[in-house]
């Protein structure tokens, strides 16, 4: 399989249903979860894989990646314009991801930890992600009961949270270790 991957966008995910491709996506960064396998441990899978739209348009703009809608392909920004209307706070979102996945961290959803992203240093798998990760906007009000269960949930599987706060010019990251008086 050479060249550029297709995907095809069903609501709001993007499936990959060539299973070669489907792998060259997956094991490039950790991208998507395939359909009926739960934990991936070999290289070879033979099963669709299904992307956020998150990881969709950073592939697609790091050229890894074309999503199609029906028989049209979708350039970037559609895809972008796409993700803006149907996910919720997708833009602060997608700022945080692409950021952090420049730099090397692999970004998994973090729902069930109560946290909007899981942070790892090298991969699921290979570590357990040492960060929860939840996106603000400056002036979103953060209430301490969901910053308390959120530290709560997070510590009980030895995680630490880690605040987003998107500015439009710059994120800044800010460090919660839970403290016992």
């Amino acid at each position: 399989m050479g060249g550029v991957c297709r995907g095809y966008l069903l609501y709001n995910r993007v499936v990959v249903l060539d299973t070669e491709c489907a792998n060259k996506v997956y094991w490039s960064g950790y991208y998507g979860s395939y359909l009926g396998v739960p934990k991936p441990r070999e290289k070879n899978i033979y099963a669709p894989l299904e992307l956020s739209l998150l990881e969709a348009l950073y592939l697609v703009e790091n050229g890894l990646l074309e999503v199609c809608s029906g028989e049209k392909k979708l350039s970037p920004n559609e895809l972008y314009m796409y993700a803006v209307e149907n996910i919720p706070r997708f833009n602060e979102l997608y700022r945080v991801y692409r950021e952090l996945r420049r730099r090397g961290y692999v970004l998994r959803r973090g729902l069930k930890f109560g946290c909007d992203y899981l942070v790892y240093e090298y991969g699921p798998g290979i570590d357990h992600a040492p960060y929860g990760l939840h996106v603000f906007k400056p002036v979103e009000e953060i209430d301490p009961i969901d910053l308390v269960r959120m530290g709560r949930l997070l510590h009980s599987v030895r995680k630490k949270l880690v605040l987003a706060i998107d500015y439009s010019d710059k994120i800044e990251y800010v460090l919660l270790k839970w403290w016992k008086p």
